[in-house]
């Protein structure tokens, strides 16, 4: 092995950590017989030469040795480097050209040119996996079908590979890993699809084993949605029973298919008539293989790559067919934008005695409901119910997808009440793993505003430390949160005025900041006087929201309103002359300045002047002007700013209404502020109805984001439908 490798001059190569003088020494630790040494050498691999994901000059030199390695049946663990190759190689440029459109002398175009050699390097020398797909070891077995499917050059032959593989293959999971590997052909090659969906549609039938029609089914999904049953729900909740009573058997012998005839149509080889042929193709052991690896012992090392399986292995440790989630994820994901059937499915998930498929279907709810709006009532009441099961695990998980919703949780208010209750300590994490923060019953019942959480909020208030989420969610309680004004000033009081009160104060402002607790002037003003110059602003801001709250009432704050007109800081400017219009009512003391702000060149100054303008309504009349002004600044958050407080001042539509409509086409995110303006002025232009409509046809979310998502993206959707229906008068 590795003739050669002293001939490369490693040392003129390099990695993500500098020289490559080091890679010889790891692909020989690779094919070491001391398990604690291929693991670090693994492990170095993974860090060097392709360090997340990257390809680099040394990682090309690796590639021939690596594919030796793979080949050696005596090497152990060659599953591990199967699964390097099939990611060195794997990586899609997505499409032809792109190194034509690159700058040569751009250090993007010197990386994409080092994917393209890797991918071109290793599908030259993809016919190593092809006997791979038989190898003694389960490992090496499990890798070689999506190595195949991935990277080798002539998918029609491997497509014949794999389904003549799986009339042999007797382990379950291996024969999964066939029927993926499949379906990732059919995806990656038009000309082969209909061909694979024709395949995978009788699989989905003519399979004994329900492991393997479960497979077929996901494939299908993905590769040929429209081809799958008008019952797939149905189908698949058979099929998860049938596992439950029977599940996978790791490494051992399969269900057959069926007869001679079936054979045949699974192997895609309908010529294969010779009862030889057959026979040797069925030719079934009647125990698993002796694998080189099976009494071998894992190294309890800290190397990233052993820990990372020790984790997974401990995640399905007790499952039997603890892969059979994996299918449902990947069938979930294929149904995309089918969300009835989705829902139904994730339904019938949480409906099954088996706890494993119930939190997994708890961990499907994320993307479901974080991506497509739905009828989720019973989804949410069923994961509600598992807030009592004897599983920490779960009831966390449940809580911690719960806390999201806000409105959404309420059917399952009563669940996440009785969880509260029976909790001694509700503002306490259950702490079952690294996660911290507030107890997630307490927080998601308090989004919903219900008012059973009160009693535990006050409980919460009087202990010394506070998640300020508790603080922020007060709000949603609206008029029950009164009894809390009380212990919301103690503790708002107590705080000491340091660096720490930008932290401390914000959320107890924030829950203060109602007409109803204007009692709170005392505390309010204290930290209003004293706030030190750390995070000045943010605290003076919030200070002066709670005090335009009070309204009238925070008529004792009028003098230090008056003063902070002129503060240095614009924002805090602005929101002092919007308290000040809120206690006194007098335009005439704040409308110069802000006009003046409303022409500031600063485009948030201008924002900030616009929001406090728009809240005197027609008393601001004076500075219409001005606003006119802002519609035709670049900035499409100031535009839609100035749209809204030209409506609320001049209480119609028609100057700002094709700003509004542009704005909504231009930024997804900026429509729940342009429906709530359009709600408020009760009519909507002709030409903005269409758009309202369009908003609530439309299935996914209007903030969903590729790779991000925020804890509040589902509340602010909800939000936007429910503006929409209010303006167009759906109520």
């Amino acid at each position: 092995m590795f003739t050669g490798i002293d001939e490369v001059d490693w040392a003129s190569l390099g990695h993500a950590h500098g020289p490559a003088g080091d890679v010889p020494g790891l692909l020989r630790g690779l094919a070491s017989p001391d398990p604690v040494e291929r693991e670090v050498a693994l492990d170095g691999m993974y860090g060097t030469v392709h360090h997340q994901g990257d390809v680099y000059d040394s990682t090309l030199a690796c590639i021939p040795f690596l594919l030796e390695l793979v080949a050696r049946p005596e090497v152990r663990d060659r599953g591990c480097v199967v699964e390097l190759l099939t990611s060195i190689g794997g990586i899609d440029l997505g499409g032809d050209d792109e190194l034509d459109e690159l700058d040569p002398e751009d250090e993007e175009f010197e990386d994409a040119a080092n994917y393209a050699m890797a991918a071109a390097a290793v599908a030259a020398g993809a016919d190593v996996f092809l006997a791979l797909v038989g190898d003694a070891d389960r490992e090496v077995r499990l890798a070689a079908p999506g190595a195949l499917a991935s990277l080798h050059r002539d998918p029609a032959r491997v497509l014949v590979l794999l389904r003549e593989r799986l009339t042999t293959e007797t382990d379950t999971e291996v024969r999964l890993a066939l029927v993926e590997a499949v379906g990732r052909i059919a995806l990656r090659y038009e000309s082969l699809r209909d061909e694979i969906a024709d395949w995978l549609g009788w699989l989905t039938d003519a399979a004994q084993d329900p492991a393997l029609r479960l497979a077929a089914l996901a494939q299908l999904a993905r590769c040929a949605p429209a081809r799958l049953p008008r019952d797939v729900v149905v189908t698949v909740t058979d099929l998860l029973d049938q596992l439950r009573e029977a599940p996978g058997r790791r490494g051992g012998r399969a269900a057959p298919l069926g007869g001679l005839e079936d054979l045949a149509a699974v192997a895609g080889r309908p010529d294969l008539t010779d009862l030889a042929v057959l026979a040797e193709l069925t030719e079934l052991p009647d125990a698993p293989p002796d694998l080189p690896d099976a009494a071998e012992p894992r190294p309890g090392s800290p190397i990233l790559v052993g820990r990372l399986r020790e984790l997974r292995e401990e995640q399905r440790a007790g499952r039997g067919s603890a892969w059979a989630d994996d299918l449902l994820r990947t069938l979930h994901s294929a149904l995309d934008d089918r969300v009835a059937d989705r829902i139904a499915l994730v339904t019938a998930q949480l409906r099954s005695p088996d706890r494993d498929q119930r939190a997994d279907a708890v961990w499907m709810c994320g993307g479901l409901v974080r991506t497509w709006r739905g009828a989720y009532d019973e989804v949410v009441r069923l994961v509600g119910a598992q807030l009592d099961d004897p599983e920490p695990r779960l009831r966390e998980a449940a809580t911690g997808w719960l806390e999201g919703l806000f409105e959404v949780a309420r059917p399952a208010a009563d669940a996440l009440a009785a969880r509260v209750a029976a909790d001694p300590v509700p503002w306490a994490p259950e702490r079952t793993g690294c996660r911290t923060g507030t107890g997630g019953a307490l927080l998601a019942l308090t989004r919903t505003g219900d008012a059973r959480a009160v009693p535990a909020l006050a409980r919460a208030l009087e202990q010394p430390g506070l998640d300020g989420r508790l603080g922020y969610a007060i709000t949603h309680l609206g008029e029950a949160a009164a009894p809390l004004v009380p212990a919301l000033r103690r503790r708002l009081g107590a705080l000491p005025l340091d660096e720490r009160l930008g932290e401390e104060a914000g959320p107890l402002l924030v829950a203060l900041a109602r007409p109803g607790a204007s009692e709170a002037l005392p505390e309010v003003l204290r930290v209003l006087r004293g706030a030190p110059a750390f995070r000045r602003e943010w605290v003076m801001e919030a200070s002066l929201r709670a005090l335009a709250a009070f309204g009238p009432l925070a008529a004792g704050a009028a003098g230090d309103l008056r003063a902070l007109l002129d503060d240095r800081s614009v924002a805090v400017a602005t929101s002092a002359a919007r308290a000040l219009w809120a206690v006194e009512g007098d335009a005439g003391a704040v409308l110069p300045r802000l006009r003046g702000l409303l022409l500031a060149p600063d485009a948030a100054d201008r924002r900030g002047a616009a929001w406090a303008v728009g809240a005197m309504g027609r008393a601001a009349g004076t500075a219409v002007p001005e606003l006119r002004a802002c519609l035709a600044a670049p900035g499409v958050w100031l535009r839609v700013d100035a749209a809204v407080a030209l409506c609320r001042v001049t209480g119609e539509v028609r100057e700002a209404g094709p700003v509004l409509v542009g704005t909504w086409k231009e930024n997804r995110h900026t429509r729940v502020e342009i429906a709530g303006c359009l709600a408020e002025l009760g009519y909507v232009p002709a030409e903005a109805a269409p758009l309202l409509r369009a908003e609530l046809a439309r299935a996914r979310r209007h903030n969903v984001s590729e790779g991000t998502s925020g804890a509040h993206d589902v509340h602010h959707d909800e939000k936007l439908l429910a503006l929409c229906r209010r303006a167009l008068g759906h109520r």
